[in-house]
């Protein structure tokens, strides 16, 4: 029985596009594992971005980061 654990920061993804991951996934095991559809487990786990960190800071203060970085800065 596969069981496969998909985990993304929780911004907007819609119902609909989990439902084509996890029936996208169970077709790629199925047809290049050869594993039954009926047995795959596909599990999203959507977490807060202040509960997701990288570089040692969370996700939330990353991505502040990197928008000021890339927001042109406007003459006084």
């Amino acid at each position: 029985m596969p069981y496969v654990n998909i985990r993304i920061t929780r911004e907007g993804v819609t119902t609909a596009q989990k439902a084509e991951l996890i029936r996208l996934v169970t077709e790629l095991l199925r047809d290049k594992l050869g594993k039954n559809p009926a047995t795959t487990v596909v599990v999203i786990d959507e977490v807060d971005t202040d509960n997701w960190g990288i570089g040692g800071e969370t996700v939330t203060v990353h991505r502040e980061r990197a928008s000021q970085k890339a927001a042109p800065h406007r003459a006084t």
